[in-house]
């Protein structure tokens, strides 16, 4: 089974380099390749990976889709297994070997999630404000279920599945719409008939950057989420505008109970993605 590892990256070296750290055990053993897609900068930054060979794309325009439908193209159809890794992560050890086992002993799941745990306690390291950090978290137990969709930030899939049901969606993503790439390629393997699987032991830890603890930030994320929506999804006017009323009356049903910042923060974030289905409804 060859496993291709592709990282889209941009403007984070530090990142990348732990992140490439930690998996270069893994790389130096088994058919297995690293394919780094940076995009979004001017010129590439200088990476190297001790006792593993790494290819290294680079494209100067913005879009996490459009790097990673290269480097797709890049693993030449060789390769069994694709994994996606955000590159502000480091993953566990013997990560790869997880994936591989998921698709070796689940054959019938097309497309993995993985677990995503915070590196640090996110509530120690910013306090209250851990509400609007807005991390990638995914945690479902110990337990393989199955599950609607991929996260980008921790997802594989098989090789063939991508192959029938297309590229990621280059409207999509960071550097292009901003967000949905993965919902919308969960929502077509699930189309085409194909099961998607969390795999509990492909565990990553997650960086708790502070500055992303932000309400600002967060309710921005939020609004371009809806408005992503609207891309490939299809939402009647009455659809949105009901959705807006309702998260306006759950937001301030919480605000007259007094409810915590979590709660508040959650329902701030539905209000802004209706937000921003109904920004895209307009426009």
């Amino acid at each position: 089974m060859k496993t291709s590892v592709i990282v889209a990256t941009h403007g984070r070296p530090d990142s990348i380099r732990r992140l490439l750290a930690s998996l270069a055990p893994e790389l130096a053993t088994g058919s297995r390749e690293i394919i780094i897609a940076e995009n979004g900068t001017p010129a590439p930054m200088e990476l190297s990976l001790e006792g593993a060979a790494l290819k290294h794309l680079h494209e100067p325009r913005a879009g996490k889709c459009r790097i990673q439908n290269r480097a797709i193209a890049q693993t030449a159809g060789e390769s069994e297994i694709l994994v996606f890794l955000d590159d502000d992560l480091i993953v566990a050890p013997g990560y790869l070997a997880a994936v591989e086992r998921f698709f070796d002993t689940h054959r019938e799941f097309a497309a993995m999630k993985g677990r995503i745990l915070p590196a640090e306690d996110p509530e120690k390291k910013v306090g209250p404000m851990a509400a609007y950090l807005d991390l990638p978290i995914v945690d479902h137990g110990e337990e393989v279920i199955e599950v609607r969709g991929v996260l980008g930030a921790n997802m594989a899939f098989r090789a063939g599945v991508l192959k029938q049901v297309g590229p990621f969606d280059e409207r999509l993503g960071p550097g292009a719409g901003g967000h949905e790439e993965e919902t919308e390629m969960s929502q077509r393997i699930r189309q085409a008939g194909f099961r998607i699987g969390y795999a509990p032991q492909a565990l990553v830890y997650h960086e708790v950057d502070p500055a992303r603890a932000n309400r600002e930030r967060f309710i921005r994320i939020a609004r371009e989420r809806g408005r992503c929506r609207m891309l490939h999804e299809k939402h009647s006017s009455l659809d949105v505008i009901l959705k807006n009323a309702i998260a306006m009356t759950r937001l301030r049903i919480a605000q007259l109970t007094g409810a915590g910042l979590a709660r508040i923060a959650r329902e701030e974030r539905r209000l802004a993605i209706a937000r921003g289905m109904f920004d895209g409804l307009a426009g």
